[in-house]
């Protein structure tokens, strides 16, 4: 236990040092190069006139252009933390509301892939019979990318919202489904040909037999889709807009505010991370020692 403790200390200090490293880096990299010599310097007077009516200044000494400095991600930062809840209008709502959005949207669609992919994968992994004649369409079906069935939901659906809610349900389904059909089907013969000798009626075997064995299977099914569905999100608001962290990522990158669009990138990580330790923590309460 000793060791383990010290080896998860020496890993903390290792990430930490890591992580100032890449701070030292960025700084590094995104030092100004040097002020300007004056207002409007290499600017002609028109150049200098169409920036004042955009309402830039043209007599601004630092950089104003490139990669974001660690002061101008640290504002930002503090910006959206600051007042993560506030909104000012379609286009403009913090970042706990545009979570909130996309979250929402991911369990519901998690959670429907759950009511459908959990018994019909359970149904699936107990009847060999049932397990190849639906194995064709699993193979099929499985590889296409979630983002292809986009417009064929837009299509029929005619709703963006609830078409991003049907993506994550697609891409949800399909490690749900083998992976609890597979730890169904992998069950021990000795456990069921016991249950059997003791004249278990089918549903309490089920429960109380299979369903305790191939909880981390399909605990492993559930991460691994709510791993997917979170990447997809992002790419599914991108999509079709309205409000969520994929819209604000593409609404900032048209505003060409790197700096929201880090920032949004690693929120994006950071929740992906929570899901997944989540989780993990489940699937540790299932994990059984034989």
């Amino acid at each position: 236990m000793a060791s383990t403790n010290h080896l998860h200390l020496r890993a903390a200090m290792l990430s930490v040092l890591i992580f100032l490293a890449l701070l030292g880096i960025w700084y590094i990299a995104t030092v100004p190069t040097g002020a300007a010599a004056g207002p409007g310097a290499g600017m002609t007077a028109e150049q200098i006139e169409y920036a004042k009516m955009m309402g830039k200044d043209p007599g601004a000494s630092t950089k104003t252009s490139g990669f974001p400095t660690l002061g101008a991600m640290g504002s930002t930062v503090w910006g959206h933390l600051s007042n993560p809840f506030y909104d000012n209008g379609p286009n403009d709502k913090g970042i706990a509301i545009q979570l909130a959005h996309s979250l929402g949207r991911v369990a519901l669609g998690f959670g429907l892939a759950c009511l459908v992919a959990i018994p019909l994968g359970f149904v699936i992994g107990m009847s060999p019979l049932l397990r190849r004649a639906f194995d064709p369409f699993i193979q099929v079906l499985k590889p296409i990318s979630p983002l292809a069935w986009m417009p064929l939901a837009l299509y029929t659906i005619k709703d963006s919202s609830i078409s991003g809610i049907f993506v994550i349900f697609i891409c949800s389904v399909w490690p749900m489904l083998v992976n609890t059909a597979f730890g169904v089907a992998s069950v021990k013969r000795e456990w069921l040909a016991v249950s059997a000798t003791l004249e278990v009626n089918p549903l309490r075997k089920a429960f109380l037999v299979i369903l305790p064995a191939a909880a981390p299977t399909i605990l492993t099914g559930m991460r691994i889709s709510m791993g997917i569905a979170w990447l997809v999100i992002v790419a599914a608001e991108m999509l079709v807009g309205g409000t969520g962290i994929g819209y604000f990522v593409w609404n900032e990158w048209n505003n060409l505010s790197l700096t929201n669009v880090i920032f949004a990138i690693v929120v994006i990580g950071v929740v992906g991370m929570l899901l997944d330790l989540a989780f993990g923590q489940l699937q540790k309460v299932v994990t059984y020692v034989e």
